[in-house]
Order: structure tokens, then sequence, then C-alpha cells
């Protein structure tokens, strides 16, 4: 089993670390609009104020604003320990506006904490120039390492100006993402995986994720149980019940350190989780 081993800043993290929430906060900035996968799960909203959830964001911005709404929430809530990109959709499938954001901040801010949390499908080739800025923390989601089952999650992928379906999007979002976590924990990041649990689809897989990202070294594993959102094609499953979840991540701690205060939050979050 990997041990989830303090990185600078993990302290302060509340997402990575259960103590920090009660004492420090984050922000998220929504400068990433396009995603490169379709998810069977996933329905982005870009003008949303009353949903909770992860890919809604009351509107998107660009880097420069990004930059000025942090700053002005450090100085509204000073608790902030960490800026984060995290939606509303994948903040590789343009990499140039998450890029952008974290370099202006670091321009102002030496100190605070970068996160980015994205599908992996096209992380690899900018995890040096993330490491240049200081981003030391990275959350991946796996939902899957056996390609049947992603393709029952992963419907769509496009990569270097073409689309992949079904069967063969499934496997090259695999292939990429257990290759840019191997990369960023050679790198020396803190690789959290987020995985979500639906039940008869990867409900029983769930547990072979955990091991193989725990053989891997990732610091942390978050399921969050499907959560359905109408018009996606999971819309009508029901949940996995709280005993269900409980029994997975009882298991999967065997593997590899479990986060369990999870808020699932939405891409335009500021504050205390």
């Amino acid at each position: 089993m990997s041990s989830a081993m303090p990185h600078p800043g993990w302290e302060q993290h509340p997402c990575f670390s259960s103590g920090a929430r009660s004492r420090f906060g984050r922000i998220h900035l929504p400068v990433a609009p396009g995603c490169n996968i379709e998810c069977a799960y996933c329905r982005r909203e870009y003008d949303c104020a009353h949903e909770n959830r992860p890919g809604v964001t009351s509107r998107v911005i660009g880097p420069g604003e990004a930059l000025e709404r942090l700053e002005r929430a450090l100085v509204d809530m000073p608790g902030i320990a960490v800026a984060a990109v995290a939606g509303p959709g994948d903040p590789f499938c343009e990499p140039e506006r998450t890029l952008e954001t974290f370099e202006r901040i670091r321009a102002r801010n030496g100190k605070i904490a970068l996160c980015v949390s994205s599908n992996g499908l096209n992380v690899k080739d900018h995890i040096p120039r993330l490491k240049e800025l200081g981003v030391g923390f990275v959350t991946i989601t796996v939902n899957a390492i056996d390609s049947a089952v992603g393709a029952r999650l992963h419907l769509r992928a496009a990569l270097g100006g073409r689309e992949y379906l079904g069967l063969e999007a499934a496997a090259l979002l695999l292939s990429r993402q257990l290759e840019a976590v191997a990369l960023l924990k050679e790198a020396g990041m803190a690789v959290k995986v987020n995985c979500v649990v639906v039940p008869g689809i990867n409900e029983d897989h769930a547990v072979f994720v955990a091991a193989r990202m725990g053989r891997m070294g990732v610091d942390l594993l978050n399921f969050l149980p499907l959560l359905p959102v109408a018009g996606t094609a999971l819309e009508g499953c029901s949940p996995p019940g709280e005993a269900v979840m409980g029994r997975l991540r009882h298991r999967a701690g065997r593997h590899v350190p479990q986060m369990r205060h999870c808020t699932r939050c939405r891409a335009d979050a500021a504050g205390m989780l």
C-alpha cells in the first residue's frame, strides 16, 4: 500500500489533508470551458448559480480575471491556501488558458499552492511546465483500468485533431492516464485519483483501480458515488448507497489512503470545504 506522504503545502490543502479543511480554504478558477472527452455521467453548465457539483460555474473567466478574482479572495478570505483549476471542462483541453492562469499567479504570488484536476488525457506533455510553475497537486479521474469497463463510462475522446469513440476512446484515455500518473509521481507531485463509482458498471471493479493506483504510488484515492445528472446517459442510474461506499473504501484502503471528506466542489468554488 502507498502512504500519503506530506508534500510541501500538504498540511494546508483542504482536499488532500482532512485536517486542513477546517483551517484552510481553496479557490477554483473556472478558466477551462471545453472538454476533450464525453462522460456518461457529466454535463457542464456555464451559467448556473444553484447547482453544487463539478462541471458547474456561474460563468467562465479568462486568465487575467482569474488573477483578479484570486487577489480579491485573498483579501476577503485570508484562509485561502490553494488556487486550483478544476473546470468546468478539462484544464488541458485548452492548456494555454490553464498555464497562462498559473503563470500570472506565480508572477504575483510565489507562496500559494497551485492545484489542477484533469481527466488525464492531455496532461503528460505539460508536466514539465507545471513543475516549473510550482504546481504541486494534481488530481486525475480514473474510473476504470479495463477499457471494456471504461467504454461504458467514457463515450468519446478527442486528441491531436482526431476523435475516438467507444472502446478505442476508453483505451486511449486509460493509456494516457496511466502514463500521466507515472510521470507526475516521477516529477515529485502529490497525486490524488478520483474514481466515480457507478452501480452495475464499475462498482465491483473499483477496488482493482485502487490496487493499481496504490502500486503506482498515488498519494490519495477519492471514491465518488455517482451523482445522476439530468440530460446524461446515466441520469436514470441510482447512486451507490453509503454502505456500499463504506465497504469499497475499507477494501481500497488496504492499497491506497482514502479521501473521505470530498464535497464535490463547483468549478468556481471559493472558501472552506
